[in-house]
């Protein structure tokens, strides 16, 4: 794979300077390493009759292409952000307009995740459209956070996501962190584990109880959301290994709008985690 973002230059390199077209089959094994660089051993991108090659087809994703897409949709979630922060102000004459735009921007993020998480093929408009939508609940949720529990904490927060971010990323290319077929299925139980105890805090904290399940503060709340952020690092991961397998099998370019979509998605989820435990820390002293 070439590109010419030093960071990525050599992220699933197969050392072949030979021009896209040349060869007409490229085995899997030579593309991912061997079974040492965690490949599955099957071509998701491929028919049946052609399991465990690479064929070789018209403009092949690059991990140029990842990273221009990735940074479009993480561009347009920062910019509707900020845009969000600054024309819908959480001050008392305003809260309740700003909190209402943003729990519908909320929900139609939510909608346009499901559309493009059931497509065939990704849609930049509906990435693009979730990101921006995703960033105005982003910037309305900051800015509260920011004015009545943490002045700054947004910006350790983003800090921290970046921090997390790096991190997984070493440790990924490192092989720390060895994504094989049981990883998916074990981080998915995980996340729903998760998400059902979310369900459960939010149902308790709207039927009576009010702090609900104890994840809003104190040490509980602080272990509640590194356990989140732990989860979103392993999400990260199979993100990382998705882009590595589409390139090792020669996937087509399209495929970079459906990692820019995984990677904005898991950075938003382990943002709004850090935010959380950050906010629960700071607030607690």
């Amino acid at each position: 794979m070439r590109t010419s973002n030093p960071i990525f230059s050599r992220w699933g390199a197969t050392k072949d300077t030979t021009p896209a077209g040349a060869h007409q089959r490229e085995t899997v094994g030579a593309a991912l390493g061997g079974p040492s660089a965690g490949g599955f051993g099957t071509n998701p991108y491929a028919s049946p009759a052609d399991i465990g090659t690479r064929p070789v087809g018209s403009a092949p994703v690059t991990m140029d292409d990842v990273v221009v897409r990735t940074a479009m949709t993480l561009g347009t979630v920062a910019l509707t952000a900020v845009l969000s922060w600054l024309l819908l102000p959480v001050d008392e004459a305003n809260v309740s307009r700003s909190y209402g735009i943003a729990l519908g921007a909320a929900l139609v993020a939510f909608a346009l995740s499901l559309v493009q998480a059931f497509r065939r093929t990704p849609s930049p408009a509906l990435i693009l459209g979730y990101a921006a939508f995703e960033g105005v609940f982003l910037g309305v949720l900051s800015s509260t956070v920011s004015t009545y529990i943490s002045p700054g904490v947004v910006v350790q927060a983003v800090l921290g996501t970046f921090a997390v971010a790096a991190g997984t990323l070493i440790a990924y290319r490192m092989r720390w962190i060895r994504v094989d077929q049981r990883f998916p299925g074990f981080v998915a139980a995980a996340a729903t584990g998760f998400l059902l105890l979310v369900i459960a805090d939010a149902l308790f904290s709207a039927f009576g109880a009010g702090d609900g399940l104890g994840f809003h503060s104190g040490g509980l709340g602080i272990a509640f959301g590194l356990i989140g952020i732990v989860l979103g690092a392993a999400f990260l991961a199979l993100d990382f290994k998705q882009v590595e397998d589409a390139i090792a099998y020669g996937a087509p370019r399209e495929e970079a709008w459906l990692a820019a979509f995984g990677l904005t998605m898991t950075l938003v989820w382990i943002y709004l985690e850090v935010l959380r435990v950050l906010s629960i820390f700071n607030s607690d002293n």
